[in-house]
């Protein structure tokens, strides 16, 4: 099992069920936006499909970090 980083930017969780035909992901990213702020974006959906996705905007990358 790797070890996550104290404070990741990017983290990619998938869970596999072949039994239950679940083939699943969640994806948390930060990014930084054209005005100084920074964007939390999160995916979501079945793996091998673009699946769902969300954008919160923050001012600052600590508090988008707190979000994560």
């Amino acid at each position: 099992m790797q070890q996550l980083e104290m404070f990741p930017k990017d983290i990619r969780i998938e869970r596999v069920d072949p039994e239950a035909n679940m083939y699943r992901f969640y994806r948390l990213r930060l990014m930084p936006d054209l005005f100084g702020g920074v964007s939390l974006l999160r995916e979501w959906g079945r793996i091998g499909t673009q699946g769902r996705h969300r954008i919160e905007l923050f001012e600052d990358e600590g508090r988008a970090a707190d979000a994560m």
